[in-house]
């Protein structure tokens, strides 16, 4: 069986290496050891699943901090750091990184309206950017399960407000599925079966691609 003629992937309704940039705010030591919502190890485990993905499909990538520059925080946590080595990372003073003008001008500059938003945490550093973009006509796909909030309440109310408003949640599994989409796109396959492993996400799975 063939696969149809690969769809435009700029104007495509789904996410494509080609239509989407990857936003991904605050994954640093505090913020971290506060989220209350899911299992911390896991959350870790996803996010750096997701920041690969967004490398290994050549996504733009914009990376905010926040008081890293004031000595009030910390910078990232060394996964991040290590999976997003050679990104460069705008810091601010505002929670809400939207209001940032070196922050705003990365998202325009990536030139994608899909952006693929994590942070921490949900109710605060996630939403206010998300609302802002949706309301300046971008499209916001939060990956729910690399993102956490400092109680599941919290997380949850914040998630629901996000999608009140026109946004869309997905998952890792979700995210990397959907920029892989067709195994004849060889090229991104054995980073796709790496991430799934990493992320734990391959059991009871058998790929069959060509290894040779």
């Amino acid at each position: 069986m063939a696969s149809e003629s690969i769809r435009d992937p700029i104007g495509d309704i789904l996410l494509t290496p080609k239509n989407a940039a990857f936003v991904i705010i605050d994954y640093q030591p505090v913020q971290v050891n506060s989220i209350a919502s899911m299992d911390r190890q896991l959350l870790i485990n996803n996010i750096v699943g997701a920041s690969k993905a967004a490398r290994a499909y050549g996504l733009p990538i914009i990376h905010s901090t926040v008081n890293v520059k004031t000595g009030l925080n910390k910078p990232p946590i060394p996964q991040i750091r290590k999976a997003l080595e050679g990104i460069p990372t705008y810091d601010r003073t505002s929670i809400n990184s939207w209001e940032d003008v070196e922050f705003r001008a990365a998202v325009k500059e990536a030139g994608r309206k899909k952006l693929i938003m994590t942070a921490l945490w949900t109710e605060a550093c996630l939403t206010f950017p998300a609302l802002d973009a949706l309301n300046e006509g971008y499209e916001v796909y939060v990956v729910a399960d690399a993102v956490g909030g400092t109680s599941v309440a919290a997380h949850e109310a914040a998630l629901r407000r996000i999608e009140q408003a026109g946004g869309k949640m997905i998952s890792v599994p979700q995210m990397f599925c959907e920029l892989q989409r067709d195994w004849a796109r060889k090229e991104t396959v054995p980073a796709f079966i790496n991430l799934f492993i990493e992320t734990g996400g391959t059991a009871g799975i058998q790929f069959s691609y060509d290894r040779e």
